[in-house]
């Protein structure tokens, strides 16, 4: 019998008694993991050897679980330091116990909820107390990561899934493959093999040689594994915004382009958003320190502060709150795209103003918002707005209804809302596709006279703002905004997700 040199070797090494891996077949050999993966299934076809496959589940630490293999769980530094403060014999105050333990940032509350999980204490109206017989050398979670730096493994499957719940560690299904002689394996070695030299591949060489007549090549197993290839692809937020932008040309509407840092004038002002409102606070926005931005319309300045202090119309009343021009001049980072439609709403980006006109933008904004699953500090805006004569709510919800269902979303669902810049107000929801929790997609109504009298706009015009984050929860069924992009994403998942269309 004859075979090529890569299976006679595999089948040398091969036993008739013991199963032997892969790895172990390759490190023997010399040869590549895929290498003898390809000739043991080749192999298999011919009868020579039996090739098994067991799937197990492999556990890995991530980088978070490898910080607390070297400096100690945060509930485990928390709990030393409130025995040495005294917190064992009596109540200490909360906060002198993590300045000892050192703890910062996420920390903190990691160990605040893991302390009495683990029966070391307790918390109560801002005081710790502690267990003084809880042992925390003897906590399977620190036992666990400790097995899994020293490449050991862990049985424990329900700490496994506590550790990878608290992001600790990475649990991935393998499958080994190992293989035995079979009988006619055993047979074809004692009866003696001979090597046969085979080509791979036709090469330029063979061809203008004329060898390739001659050589014997090998045959292709399309079963057998290959190293994995990930090619790089769009980033599944992009091909949403790219779809995004799609459907809205597609409806008749035009982009809009403008900065990412801008004047409270155009971001906050035009839109009849008061100076003191909470969302302008540094408590929602970054105010960038530079110098005040000088280039904007005197006249267009005058009728936006006229519309705060006296409102616009025969109706009109206003605000009667403090208006600076100081502070409408100060710049910061947009925390709505809104501040383009203002600029060409007005005029001053040179857009075609004669109704009917549709525009839209896809762009980024910047909020101090705390970090969740459904909030993140900068995210994609879907910015749009109608100018028409005599526009309803209808309209926009028909719009609305007639975006969302170009990428199978056909139940939405409004709720009125209050908002300083339209009358009526009312925002939308959708349902999450993998768990059914209604999610807040967007914020939408028609411009109020204070907003479109002072940009010189005497007709009806009706807006929106939309989250791209969200729409691509619902598309994708991601459940966590933070997969999408940050440092959380989840690469697996942007590697595999679609978008809907």
């Amino acid at each position: 019998m004859r075979l090529p040199e890569r299976q006679l070797a595999v089948l040398e090494a091969a036993s008739a008694t013991d199963e032997r891996t892969m790895d172990e077949i390759a490190a023997e050999t010399d040869l590549k993991p895929e290498t003898v993966t390809g000739a043991a299934f080749d192999l298999r076809d011919e009868g020579l050897l039996a090739v098994t496959e067991t799937a197990t589940e492999v556990a890995e630490l991530t980088d978070e679980g490898r910080d607390y293999v070297a400096d100690g769980l945060p509930e485990t530094r928390l709990y030393r330091a409130a025995v040495d403060a005294g917190a064992a014999d009596g109540a200490v105050p909360m906060g002198e116990v993590i300045g000892r333990a050192d703890l910062a940032g996420p920390e903190v509350d990691i160990a605040l909820a893991n302390l009495p999980r683990k029966g070391f204490g307790r918390i109560d109206s801002g005081e710790l107390t502690v267990d003084p017989d809880a042992d925390p050398d003897a906590d399977p979670e620190a036992a666990a990561l400790e097995a899994l730096a020293d490449g050991e493994s862990v049985d424990d499957e329900a700490v496994l899934d506590r550790l990878a719940s608290r992001g600790l560690v990475d649990l991935a299904e393998r499958t080994t493959r190992a293989v035995r002689l079979t009988d006619d394996g055993v047979d074809a070695l004692m009866e003696g093999v001979e090597a046969a030299e085979t080509v791979g591949q036709v090469t330029p060489e063979l061809l203008a040689s004329g060898e390739w007549a001659d050589v014997e090549f090998a045959e292709y197993n399309v079963e057998a594994d290959a190293p994995a290839v990930e090619g790089g692809r769009k980033h599944v937020l992009r091909r949403t915004a790219d779809r995004v932008k799609d459907v809205l040309v597609g409806m008749g509407f035009q982009e809009m382009e403008g900065p990412h840092a801008d004047s409270d004038f155009w971001i906050n002002d035009c839109l009849f958003m008061p100076q003191d409102h909470p969302a302008r606070t540094h408590w929602d926005r970054f105010a960038l320190d530079v110098d005040p931005m000088e280039d904007i319309p005197p006249a267009l300045l005058d009728r936006v502060e006229t519309a705060h202090r006296d409102g616009w119309g025969e109706d009109g009343d206003g605000y009667h709150s403090p208006w600076s021009e100081e502070f409408a001049r100060e710049v910061a980072l947009r925390g709505h795209t809104t501040s383009l439609s203002m600029r060409y709403l007005s005029g001053y980006a040179g857009a075609e103003l004669e109704p009917p006109q549709r525009y839209f933008s896809v762009e980024k904004v910047y909020r101090n918002d705390t970090l969740d699953p459904t909030h993140l500090l900068e995210f994609f805006q879907i910015e749009g707005w109608v100018m028409a004569e005599d526009l309803s709510v209808r309209d926009l919800m028909g719009t609305f209804e007639e975006f969302y269902r170009q990428f199978g979303i056909t139940d939405i669902r409004f709720k009125p809302h209050y908002n300083p810049y339209t009358e009526p107000s009312f925002e939308l929801f959708g349902d999450h596709p993998e768990t059914g929790e209604e999610i807040e997609i967007g914020n939408s109504g028609i411009f109020r006279e204070e907003v479109t009298g002072p940009l010189g706009v005497d007709c009806d015009v009706m807006a929106w703002g939309l989250a791209l984050e969200r729409l691509a929860m619902l598309t994708t069924g991601a459940e966590d905004i933070r997969d999408l992009h940050g440092t959380l994403a989840d690469i697996d998942f942007l590697r595999t997700a679609e978008v809907s269309y």
